[in-house]
């Protein structure tokens, strides 16, 4: 089971936007609230979370994926079982995905130590250890990073390529009507 985590100030086409193209995949995907049930974001658009963060546990993880957005990259931040979920996965190869701003909770963490990453211009300094490229996505090994909303349908793809394969990340960007 992938983990999508949403905290009270996640950017709303990044977690949702993302969520869908998994989805369309037929990934198994939670989205799991971290700060209640009923999360609310960064541009007043709440969701009713799949599950709540005291009903999960690290050790079911397939992957994760971390939404950006202010104050809700924070709010992941601050959480012991959001980033036991982020260390469990990276510690065991899983994907570990982040987006816009949620980039700098993997720096901070040393997750991307030699990797090649992107996030949202700004946040550049909070990459510890990578070799930042201001791409849309990045993929390197078992890490998917990228800029921000405007990319949350590429992300989506890359995560599915990555957990997937590409030949189903490609069918649904082709049904979506992308390329």
């Amino acid at each position: 089971m992938f983990y999508l985590f949403l905290a009270d100030g996640f950017e709303e086409t990044e977690a949702l936007a993302t969520l869908d193209v998994m989805r369309r995949a037929k990934m198994d995907v939670l989205t799991v609230g971290v700060t209640g049930e009923y999360v609310t974001g960064s541009h007043n658009v709440t969701v009713k979370a799949d599950t709540t963060i005291g009903k999960i546990s690290a050790e079911q993880a397939e992957g994760v994926v971390l939404p950006g957005g202010m104050p809700g990259t924070l709010n992941l931040e601050k959480s012991p079982e959001v980033l036991a979920c982020v260390k469990y996965c990276n510690d065991n190869n899983k994907p570990v995905c982040a987006i816009c701003a949620a980039p700098s909770i993997l720096g901070h963490m040393g997750i991307l130590d030699g990797k090649t990453a992107t996030c949202f211009p700004g946040f550049e300094p909070e990459l510890k250890g990578a070799d930042h490229t201001g791409a849309h996505v990045e993929t390197d090994g078992n890490v998917v990073t990228s800029k921000g909303a405007g990319c949350a349908i590429e992300f989506g793809h890359a995560i599915v390529s990555l957990a997937v394969s590409k030949a189903a990340a490609d069918k649904v960007i082709s049904d979506m009507q992308c390329l």
